[in-house]
């Protein structure tokens, strides 16, 4: 493994640069998506909840690069950014047909569970502006050679879209990777994403061939499995209870084929029920494991966005200077915080980050 080399904020306007699609989520709340008659909408999608989480909760600056159709809802999508802080100067607005047929807006309908009833999504994003990108649109070299960033984050959500989006991550990451940006790549495995064009054997065929140009590798067992193809005895994509020795394992043997990565990164979650989970995290770094404590029934409001949360957390750690140890403690924290919110993104303070680092009691502040 190599040692991390992060550039310093003085050589870039950008602490960190996210590639991927922003959804617009509709969440009935304590209903089902099957039944209710009422939605709160949230903006969200697992690359752009990283930049998300780094600019409200940790103060960094950071960007997105997506596509949206120019209609309503894609101005409803761009309104919710701008509350979240992320800058939306590399996002391309494609023309509207005004019925779809050519280009639309992803959304994702998400209820999210209780008890033995497990949290249910629903997505909605064939032919969307994000999943039309092809290379050549947007000029990598201007970001990140010019401008400068410390950090760039795709992942396996975006890649999934279509084949040019596979190929513009590709793009992106040669390009941060020439300019000594630090690229983290979340596998985020979906199996109703990758279904239809290929299933877990195409998934496997994108994620080896970005691997290499990966610095900082994230993922669950399942997405370790699935994504990637690696196995380890007593461990697969079904696999409910946490422990960290199979996770060890499974690490050591990823790096061993992707020697170039630096870090890699894992939440350890078992589910009890959809609202009592287990809750940890692991990072290899430095040719060391290093892990968070386990918050052991945790109470869950709304668990979507708690790895992408764990993430920025993570690479906060990493942009601040801290160590390995810190980093995933920061990580682990801040999803499990975000957990507790409703939405995608993060609703947590990084003095609140701090206080869930040092103590798991929630005593009341006045």
């Amino acid at each position: 493994m190599t040692m991390l080399h992060v550039k310093s904020k003085s050589e870039c306007v950008w602490d960190l640069v996210s590639l991927g699609e922003v959804m617009l989520r509709l969440d009935p709340g304590d209903q089902r998506v099957s039944t209710t008659r009422r939605f709160q909408a949230w903006e969200g999608g697992g690359e752009y909840n990283v930049a998300r989480g780094l600019k409200r909760c940790f103060g960094m600056d950071t960007a997105i690069v997506t596509a949206l159709a120019d209609n309503p809802v894609g101005r409803l999508v761009e309104d919710l950014m701008l509350q979240g802080g992320v800058s939306q100067k590399y996002v391309r607005w494609a023309p509207y047909d005004g019925v779809g047929r050519t280009v639309r807006n992803g959304l994702n309908f998400t209820e999210r569970g209780f008890g033995i009833r497990a949290a249910l999504g629903c997505s909605d994003r064939g032919h969307t502006a994000a999943s039309q990108m092809t290379p050549g649109e947007i000029d990598w070299k201007h970001i990140f050679s010019k401008e400068g960033s410390r950090w760039f984050h795709t992942g396996g959500i975006f890649c999934a879209l279509s084949e040019s989006a596979a190929l513009v991550a590709e793009e992106a990451m040669q390009a941060a990777k020439q300019a000594g940006t630090v690229i983290s790549y979340d596998l985020n495995y979906r199996p109703s994403l990758w279904k239809s064009i290929g299933g877990k054997a195409k998934a496997q065929e994108v994620n080896r061939r970005l691997a290499p140009l990966v610095d900082v590798m994230l993922g669950n067992e399942e997405d370790f499995t699935a994504a990637l193809g690696f196995s380890v005895s007593g461990l697969d994509e079904h696999h409910s209870k946490l422990d960290s020795s199979n996770f060890k394992r499974m690490i050591e043997k990823v790096i061993q084929e992707f020697p170039s990565l630096s870090v890699v990164a894992t939440t350890l979650r078992h589910a009890k029920t959809a609202t009592v989970n287990d809750w940890g995290a692991m990072c290899y770094y430095g040719s060391k494991f290093h892990e968070a404590p386990v918050r052991e029934n945790l109470e869950i409001y709304d668990r979507v966005g708690g790895g992408d949360s764990f993430a920025s957390g993570l690479i906060y750690g990493f942009l601040a200077g801290k160590d390995a140890q810190w980093s995933v403690e920061c990580g682990a924290a801040h999803g499990a915080l975000a957990m507790t919110t409703p939405g995608d993104t993060t609703m947590a303070t990084l003095a609140e980050v701090l206080q869930a680092m040092k103590s798991q009691t929630a005593r009341i502040e006045r």
